[in-house]
């Protein structure tokens, strides 16, 4: 990022990938983030639709058409709520992928104890 770039997300921009226990911090962060925006999102397309009922339409159609171009407009909400809900569904994939990917480096096997043979012993 250069100097004259801002980001976008300061919650995840405080976030330096370090080490194990950063990489969790940022896919943490991330899902919360993605799941308030689906909440949000959720939220705002309820909303708009009623809203949007209000309006007069066709007086013929006792308000069908209106309701009608209503659902149309919300379910593009509604959609990008879905896609930020599988974002976070993916957030939470990335950190066990990197888990999965890195396991031996994150939590090394313990060496196994040498068993030593004695080809003298006698009993």
């Amino acid at each position: 990022m250069t100097d004259g770039e801002k980001s976008r997300i300061p919650e995840l921009k405080g976030i330096q990938f370090t080490g194990h226990a950063s990489i969790k911090r940022y896919s943490t962060k991330l899902r919360e983030i993605e799941r308030d925006f689906a909440r949000e999102l959720d939220w705002g397309a309820e909303e708009l639709y009623a809203v949007l009922c209000q309006q007069k339409g066709h007086p013929l159609l006792a308000g069908l058409d209106v309701r009608l171009r209503a659902r149309r407009v919300c379910r593009r909400l509604t959609r990008i709520a879905e896609l930020h809900d599988g974002a976070a569904v993916e957030a939470v994939r990335f950190y066990v992928q990197f888990r999965r990917e890195f396991a031996d480096v994150i939590k090394p096997d313990k060496p196994k104890p040498k068993r030593d043979f004695d080809f003298n012993d006698h009993e």
